[in-house]
């Protein structure tokens, strides 16, 4: 009876690790594959520049901005129902996304996809935190790491490989139903194997504070895109003014909140505060460039979207090194280790500079390798230490408060920087060409970095593992 029970047990966390980590393949896979997809796709359905915008950002945007309000769902609810939830609303969603009719309807499912992942992401966590043993834990958790890594190299290759491919004639729409496929095998795996975990019904969910952070990302943002792409006429003045408006409004209701989505006492951690903002400038100025570069491959250097792919692998694996390096050195380096990661960002960024400006068209695949690793290892180490560092004065019972809002911005960073930085490239390049436009957008993001570099001294001086 104990061996019967010990095998199935184990049984059950190896497939909920399987489940977990295809939910995870299926959220990174689907915020990376645009960087490759956008220029086919709007050119196939005669868009303009700003659905290669808003592919990005819409998505990260809904993912970011729900994803507490997920978690307390999840709690409030059960975890394996929110699991399930999201991850049949995500399956739907993205078949709604490959079988769209316009850019209308497509963004609209790249919002669906990011609202059922707020509810899908934070669940996986929660369960394996809850059901497994400390044992179990802590190998289920080595494991994230290399596998997020591979997913983020397969997003974009993946993305390539299908655009060129036209599998049946269907172009870029297998780019999105191939969801359909992944998320089938890891719904039927869910319902068979996820474990439940029981629900807390006191937990309280604030829907009027999530609509208002999103209402006014979205505001906000699709003033800034639809300025760039048509002037800043009525709509695009009134749509940003709505957004800083409800935002505005967002902060007095959380004022007044007895349970904010982000705690008031760690606002006034200094180090904290430092960290969350600076996490939200490198990852804003980095999911920009990394969309960037890509769009440059394609429209400034004729890159097929297989070929754009391959040329963006270096710069994943130097974030993979880069968080390789992290993990070695912070405990020895201290924040200077964050120091080093925005150095190393910015000699990659002069690197890809030279290469833009010196050797243009003529640039073959090792000038962009060169270029590329060195902002991806800086990158990596910067995504690897700052929110860790920003943890290090947390206490003990904000940790897991702090944890989550570190996420949601994370993730909302990836939106407001994807929709910034690709905002400026496109609307450069409109009139100077792809290179000044890339020139332009290289030195925002230095200047970004930069600023971030500054600001390094108002980190704690010890990251969280140390306290």
């Amino acid at each position: 009876m104990t061996t019967t029970l010990s095998r199935a047990s184990k049984r059950t966390m190896v497939m909920t690790l399987v489940v977990v980590l295809l939910a995870d393949a299926l959220d990174l896979i689907d915020a990376t594959i645009a960087n490759v997809a956008a220029p086919s796709l709007a050119a196939n359905l005669g868009a303009g520049p700003a659905l290669i915008t808003w592919l990005g950002a819409s998505y990260a945007l809904a993912l970011g901005s729900l994803l507490v309000l997920g978690g307390r769902i999840g709690d409030r609810f059960g975890q394996r129902r929110t699991f399930l939830a999201g991850l049949t609303g995500f399956v739907l969603a993205s078949a709604a996304a490959g079988l769209a009719a316009g850019p209308g309807m497509l963004v609209g499912a790249r919002v669906a996809q990011g609202a059922f992942g707020a509810l899908l992401i934070p669940q996986g966590m929660a369960i394996i935190t809850s059901t497994f043993p400390k044992k179990a834990l802590r190998k289920a958790f080595g494991l994230f790491g290399p596998m997020l890594g591979v997913f983020a190299v397969a997003g974009p290759l993946l993305g390539g490989v299908l655009i060129d491919a036209d599998l049946f004639g269907l172009a870029w729409r297998p780019v999105f139903l191939i969801n359909i496929v992944v998320g089938g095998v890891a719904l039927a795996l869910a319902f068979q194997f996820l474990p439940t975990v029981e629900a807390d019904r006191t937990t309280r969910i604030d829907l009027v504070a999530s609509g208002l952070l999103a209402g006014s990302l979205f505001g906000f943002l699709f003033g800034l895109i639809t300025g760039a792409e048509h002037g800043w006429g009525a709509l695009a003045l009134s749509t940003t003014a709505a957004g800083v408006v409800l935002f505005a409004v967002f902060c007095r209701r959380q004022a007044r909140s007895d349970q904010p989505l982000l705690a008031r006492s760690l606002l006034r951690n200094r180090g904290f505060t430092s960290g969350l903002v600076m996490g939200l400038l490198v990852f804003a100025v980095f999911s920009g460039l990394m969309y960037v570069i890509s769009l440059f491959f394609q429209i400034g250097l004729g890159y097929s979207p297989t070929m754009t792919s391959l040329n963006l692998i270096p710069l994943t694996a130097g974030i993979m090194g880069g968080s390789g390096i992290s993990t070695a050195l912070v405990a020895r380096l201290g924040r200077k280790l964050v120091a080093g990661g925005l150095l190393a960002t910015l000699a990659g960024t002069g690197l890809l500079l030279l290469v833009v400006n010196v050797v243009a068209a003529e640039a073959t695949w090792w000038h962009n390798a060169v270029a590329t690793v060195v902002v991806g290892v800086g990158a990596g180490i910067c995504f690897s230490t700052i929110f860790t560092f920003a943890l290090g004065d947390v206490e003990p019972h904000e940790a897991g408060a702090a944890s989550g809002s570190l996420s949601a911005v994370q993730q909302v960073a990836n939106g407001i920087g994807s929709a910034t930085v690709t905002s400026v490239f496109l609307t450069v390049s409109t009139s100077g060409g792809t290179t000044t436009a890339m020139t332009t957008t290289l030195l925002v993001v230095g200047g970004v970095v930069l600023a971030c570099l500054a600001a390094v001294p108002l980190l704690p001086r010890t990251a969280a593992l140390e306290n």
